[in-house]
């Protein structure tokens, strides 16, 4: 805004003018005198007394406004050192200190708005920082935890307040690797067992002075679904390669045999040489049939498409499933629609199904249950059947990992695709009184 000029008159003015009014007066009072026949010395004294007695009078009304005028800047800069901006100055006068209270009050908004800046910003970013996946403490000198956000809370003391706490007394509530990961101060990944499945996570170290002290921030970082997607891509690559091979080898010798049969059958008609190498020609014929449904198994895991969700019908999903493989609904049925793609669910729940009837379940003991909540789809699967052992459960996700004779190893490994690409995840663990459950967690479209 432009400033508004204005007459100011100076505090030197002023006492200018109050000495020259009490010097007038006080010079008039003694020519007064002497003209009625006073004393010289005594009509100069009455007028420097006089002098003296007008010139107070006159001064005091100023140096008392003048008084309160500093006294109310010294508290208003007592209360900026303070960090309190909201004391303004309400002086209306019309001389260097109004100009000084003016200049006082403006330096006062100013630091209003930019605390008020400030202070969103941090909001802000404190609001960025709790709602991050990446854990973060922070550590001064006295190993006091003085931050830590959501996610720290709940990796390292289950969802409990951290600070003020001794990092030490963390320690118990975690899991043992990521204590002393976090004790040792080592930089780079490191694995813990989350109940019974493998979890991986970065963490690093980093030190820093604030407000003349040392501090240590630590970073935790989740990487275990990052790690599984690369692994997979790199399964992928392996598979299209290997796949592509086979089928350029396997189509010309299938081929070959097929020729090879019909020639012989030409040339050597009615003989048992003949039947013996047609019989030869059929089982190399054979075999290449099955290890080309074999790399096709392979290929549609390699190639996945997008899933292409839409609403499903809980109804129709369990009405498609129950005689595929028969399995015991538990609970009803959520009211509200599933969200996702139909086809790519349905093969991961008929894949569950079938490795719980493998399981050496009973039929009545395989269960089927759909949750819902507002975050997103729960899909069950349970059994009675052996279980598996720890070093399984670690690996069952995996492509190619397989406890069966005769199995491929693709079965979880689907499922798990199949829920990382609806942005889901897949959990297996051992039930307390035997068999396995796998649970298939979905999240809702934004837009449902």
């Amino acid at each position: 805004m432009p400033r508004i000029a204005r007459s100011r008159v100076s505090l030197e003015g002023k006492l200018f003018a109050t000495v020259l009014i009490a010097v007038a007066l006080g010079t008039g009072i003694p020519f007064g005198l002497l003209t009625l026949g006073a004393e010289p010395a005594l009509a100069w004294s009455a007028g420097l007394l006089f002098a003296l007695i007008l010139a107070f009078a006159l001064l005091r009304p100023l140096t008392r406004n003048l008084n309160r005028a500093l006294q109310s800047l010294e508290g208003g800069l007592l209360n900026f050192r303070d960090g309190d901006f909201s004391i303004s100055l309400a002086l209306n006068r019309n001389d260097q200190l109004g100009h000084l209270a003016r200049l006082y009050n403006e330096v006062g908004e100013i630091l209003r708005r930019e605390r008020a800046h400030i202070h969103q910003r941090e909001l802000l970013l404190d609001t960025v920082i709790q709602s991050s996946p990446l854990a973060l403490l922070l550590v001064d000198q006295g190993e006091h935890i003085i931050y830590a956000n959501t996610s720290a809370r709940h990796l390292l003391h289950g969802g409990k307040a951290l600070q003020g706490h001794l990092l030490q007394q963390v320690f118990p509530h975690c899991p043992p690797e990521i204590a002393q990961a976090i004790e040792q101060q080592r930089e780079g990944l490191i694995s813990y067992l989350d109940g019974e499945s493998s979890q991986t996570l970065h963490i690093s170290n980093s030190t820093f002075v604030l407000n003349s002290q040392r501090h240590r921030l630590i970073l935790l970082r989740e990487m275990t679904r990052e790690l599984t997607r690369a692994e997979v891509q790199v399964w992928k690559k392996v598979i299209r390669l290997i796949s592509h091979e086979l089928n350029n080898s396997l189509a010309p010798i299938s081929s070959m045999a097929h020729s090879g049969k019909l020639l012989s059958e030409k040339m050597l008609p009615d003989n048992l040489h003949a039947q013996q190498l047609a019989g030869v020609f059929d089982v190399i014929a054979d075999r290449c049939r099955h290890l080309t449904e074999f790399t096709q198994g392979y290929a549609r895991f390699a190639k996945l498409p997008a899933p292409a969700c839409e609403e499903v019908a809980w109804s129709r999903l369990v009405a498609r499933l129950q005689p595929l493989q028969p399995f015991t609904l538990q609970g009803e049925l959520p009211s509200r629609p599933g969200y996702f793609d139909a086809a790519q669910i349905e093969q991961a729940l008929l894949n569950l199904l079938k490795n719980a009837a493998e399981s050496g379940s009973e039929q009545k003991d395989i269960t089927l249950r759909i949750e819902t909540d507002a975050h997103g789809q729960l899909l069950t699967v349970a059994d009675r059947g052996a279980g598996m052992s720890d070093r399984v459960l670690q690996q069952a996700l995996l492509p190619f990992y397989s406890t069966k004779p005769q199995g491929v190893g693709l079965g979880l490994a689907l499922c798990r695709e199949i829920a990382d690409a609806h942005g889901g995840q897949i959990r297996l663990h051992n039930r307390s009184d035997g068999g396995l459950q796998v649970s298939i967690w979905l999240p809702w479209s934004p837009k449902v």
